[in-house]
Order: structure tokens, then sequence, then C-alpha cells
């Protein structure tokens, strides 16, 4: 067992390297970012774009940078106390040269005024190399390192601190649909795998922030930081997803996401004023009011959504696509949810039920507490919260106990013995019912002889109450009621009794030869039995008083 939990961790660890690879590969490589065609290239030193050449001629400005990013990287790694940027004049032009060596030339394609614009790349370029000769010192490297280890310490508290707050605050927090969903059997691989997918990449952000730092801090590495901070930078703002007639970046369909789940949360947070502060000074009913705040949620969730897509410059005419692939799939892979949706609009606009209700639904007795588009949340008798699909209200009998007029009739069976003064009895049900709270006095109990039982007279008692939700408790102090005035009254209530009568036969009986012979076979036996017993135990008496005697 130990093995195989080793075996597991193993293979779990291996998996999320492989996963930290491919998605640092993909997004050093893969990740098709769309590059312009500009005419421009930039002047780099150590990672750092100091200025950018235009194309000049035959030269083109990728060549000029090129050619120039070499000379000034070969320049600054030389071992050299000082590196000197000078600006000489080839005919017209100013040609800027890094320890005598021909960096390159400023041209009209650079800038209308070159003489100013030499003097400005002059000044970039010492700063920049100054920097980068500081950059390559003892004492710069060793405060880079410390800083390196102290990312890495950072990003390890971290990923701590996110799975503290993940299972201290946030898993706690989660709703009971939420776990229960999560936990469905159905649609645990697909879960599980999004889930693993969304943590690791949570996991991953922290190491990847923290790489780009690093290599940040060191010039020999700071080219590659450029390269994977401009990639994923790329990666979020460029238009990668084509929708009709635009393209989407991955930030902003992400910003919609954020946007569309704040919508959720805001219809959720007026439907529940709505309920609690507007419908509740109206007087209607609990069922009324969560009917309208259940069509209000959906309606403001509808006309958001309309007005999100066109902010975000969405053409709803290029959704024709989606809308016929979500009928198809409605038509077939989800016509459970359909039949559910759509009798859960049945219920919502007809109210058979409502939300307060107390039902009876095949044995399953309860409150209504919410109704949503698929389901219907009944809280039972034991306090459970029961979710029953919207299509068992439709397609089974339901008992409403409250609907439209809350009051119920309860039926009580009572039995009394034979004998028993009749009028006596309807007189003492009349009573317990009528010293009941609960019992309506209109319409007035009443009693019905229901004929002759096996052991006792059967009555029936009928009351009324307007509360269904308390029937039980009622019928329980009415039974209590009844036992104590009967018993006061001296009326019996009896218990089922059964006459046994054995019938006599005649004697001698007659057995067959083979019993006689058995018979005196067991006798015979239990007569040589019982005689060696009584030998037997004469003999242990007979030597007790021997023993008696040599003793005294």
């Amino acid at each position: 067992m130990n093995s195989r939990l080793r075996c597991q961790s193993w293979f779990r660890q291996v998996a999320r390297i492989i996963l930290i690879a491919l998605a640092i590969s993909y997004l050093l490589f893969v990740t098709p970012v769309l590059a312009q065609q500009n005419t421009s290239a930039p002047i780099i030193l150590d990672g750092r774009t100091l200025f950018e050449v235009n194309s000049s001629g035959e030269y083109t400005a990728k060549v000029r940078a090129n050619d120039a990013n070499r000379i000034l990287r070969e320049q600054v790694t030389k071992a050299k106390p000082r590196v000197e940027v000078t600006i000489a004049r080839d005919g017209d032009l100013p040609v800027i040269f890094v320890n005598d060596k021909y960096l390159l030339s400023v041209t009209s394609a650079d800038a209308e005024n070159v003489e100013r614009k030499a003097q400005l790349w002059k000044k970039q370029l010492q700063r920049a190399i100054k920097k980068a000769q500081y950059q390559r010192s003892i004492a710069y490297i060793r405060n880079a390192i410390f800083l390196s280890l102290g990312a890495i310490l950072l990003a390890i508290a971290c990923i701590y601190g996110l799975e503290r707050i993940w299972r201290r605050w946030l898993k706690p927090r989660l709703p009971r649909q939420v776990i229960d969903f999560l936990r469905d059997s159905n649609r645990r691989f697909s879960l599980q795998l999004g889930v693993k997918i969304l943590v690791n990449v949570i996991k991953i952000t922290p190491w990847l922030l923290c790489a780009i730092y690093i290599t940040n801090l060191f010039p020999q590495t700071r080219e590659i930081s450029q390269k994977l901070s401009n990639t994923i930078i790329g990666s979020l703002t460029g238009e990668l997803i084509p929708l009709g007639d635009k393209s989407y970046s991955v930030l902003g369909i992400l910003i919609f996401l954020g946007l569309f789940t704040g919508l959720l949360i805001l219809a959720r947070t007026a439907k529940k004023l709505l309920r609690s502060r507007l419908l509740h000074l109206t007087g209607l009913n609990r069922g009324t009011q969560e009917t309208v705040a259940q069509v209000a949620n959906y309606a403001l969730i509808f006309l958001g959504t309309i007005v999100l897509l066109q902010l975000a410059g969405l053409d709803l005419s290029s959704l024709t696509i989606f809308a016929s692939v979500i009928g198809v799939g409605v038509g077939l892979g989800l016509q459970g949810i359909a039949k559910e949706f759509i009798s859960g609009l049945v219920l919502i606009f007809e109210r058979p039920i409502e939300v307060g209700d107390f039902i009876d639904i095949e044995g399953l007795m309860g409150t209504v507490e919410r109704i949503s588009v698929r389901s219907t949340e009944i809280c039972t008798m034991d306090a459970i919260s029961v979710i029953v699909p919207n299509s068992r209200f439709l397609e089974s009998e339901v008992i409403n106990w409250t609907h439209q007029n809350p009051v119920s009739r309860l039926k009580l069976p009572v039995g009394v013995a034979y004998g028993i003064n009749l009028s006596m009895v309807r007189e003492a049900l009349i009573e317990a019912a009528k010293q009941h709270p609960d019992v309506l006095p209109q319409p007035e109990p009443q009693v019905y002889f229901q004929g002759f039982g096996d052991s006792s007279l059967d009555f029936d008692l009928l009351v009324w109450i307007a509360n269904p939700l308390q029937q039980f408790r009622i019928k329980s102090d009415l039974y209590f009621s009844i036992e104590e005035i009967l018993r006061d009254r001296s009326v019996e209530i009896p218990f089922p009794q059964r006459d046994l009568h054995i019938r006599s036969g005649n004697l001698p009986v007659e057995i067959s030869p083979q019993l006689s012979e058995s018979l005196v076979q067991l006798s015979t036996s239990l007569a040589k039995w019982l005689e060696m017993h009584s030998n037997t135990n004469s003999w242990h008496t007979d030597n007790s008083r021997i023993d008696g005697k040599e003793k005294s």
C-alpha cells in the first residue's frame, strides 16, 4: 500500500513537472503572437530596449539592429574599465562609435534632425553601458543572488498561503450544491481534470513570476526574461480568438467572464433585496414573492448579458451558429436538462406548488423552500433538504396541503370495547377535540361510527386544522387527550383477543404396532438408566459415611 502511494506521488510530481515544461514551452514557442509588420527594429543591451532604428537604403531595420546589437554586446562584455561612446562625421551623416568600433549611422530615415537624434542616442548608450558594467560586478551579482533566494522563498510562501486560504477559508464556505456537484460520479473525471489543471496553473503562476524576476536580475539572462514576459503579454493581449468579424484576446475574454460573474452576483443580490425589502411590504404570499423575485432575477441576467455582449462589440448575428449548435445539443444530448427546464418554467408560472407549501410527493413530505428552473428543494420533517427534479411534480401525483386554502382535515381512528354507551364515547371524543387550541372551531369536529370490528366498536374523529405542517403533533396531542378522557370515564379501549378451542377425542387411543414396540424399548432403556443412576448415588452416600467415621 505504501509503495503504491509512493508511486502515485512520484507520478504526480512527474506529471506536474511535465505540465510546467509544457506551459513554458507553449508560452515560448507555440503561442502565436500576432506580430505587426513594423519597419523598425530595436537596439537591445542586456535585454533592455534602448531605441529603435528604421530601414535605410539597402539595409533593413533588422539587419542594422542585429549588427549594432552584436557590436554593442561584444564591447560591453570585454574586460575594459571604461567604454566610450563617440560621434564622428561621415559626410552629412553622424556616425556612432563604441570604443572606436563602428556601431551605426544616424540617417534621415531615423529622424529629421539627425544631429539631435545622434546626441540623444549617445546619452542613452552611455547610461546603458555604465549600468551594464555595474551589473557585471561582483557586488551586484552578490545582491542579485540574495534577491533571487528571497524571490524563491516568497514564491514558496505564496503557494503555501494559497493552499491555506483554500483549505481554511474558501473550501469550507463552498455551497453544498457545489460539493455535491463535484462529488457526482458521472462528472468526476472531467471535473477532476479541470480542477487539477486550474490548481496547477495557480501553482505555476508564482514560479513563473519568480523565474521572470530572477532572469531579469542578471544581464546574461535578461533577454530570456524579456522574451518570456513579452510572450505572456502578447498571448493575453493579442487578438487570437476569432469570433464573427472580430478577434478577441484571452485577456478580453477573461474580463468578459469577470463582468459576467459580477452580473450574476448583482442579480442574486438584487433578488434578495427585492424579496426581503420591497415584496415583503406588498403583502403578497411567500410563493408569489418568490415567483416575482425569480422572474426579475432571470430578466436582469438576460438583459445584462445582452448589454455585455454589445459592450464587447460582439455582433449578435454571429451567434447564430452557436445557437444552432446549442439547439442540436438540446435536441440530442440535453433532453433531460431541457425537460427539467420546461417543467421548472411551468411550475414557476402556473404555480401548482409555491415556496412555503407543505406537500407530499410519493411519500416525501416536507415544505417547499426553493423552486428553480431545474429542480425544487424540499425541507422534510426531519430538517433534511431533498432536491427533487421538476418533472416529477408534473408526472406524478402531488398532495399540496396548503394549496390556495391551508385548512385541512385530520382523521383519527378510535376503538372502544363492546357494551359501552356510544353517546358517552361521542361526547368524550368531541370534548378532546375542542380542548386542543390548534383545532378549528369551524368546521366543528365530527364523530362517525364506522362499524363493528373483531374486538371493538370503531369510530373516526374528524377535526380541521389551519397548519398542516403540525398535523403529526396535533394527532399525538389529541390521542393523549382521548386516552385520558376515556380512562376518566371508565371507557375500555380493547385489544385484539382470540379464543382457543381444544377438541376432545376417544380413549383408548389406537396406535400402530411399530410405535408400540418403540415405546416399550424406550421405557425399558429409561428404567435401566434410572436403576443405574440410583445405585451410583447410593455408593457415593456409603463412601461419604465411611469417610466421616474415619475422620471422627
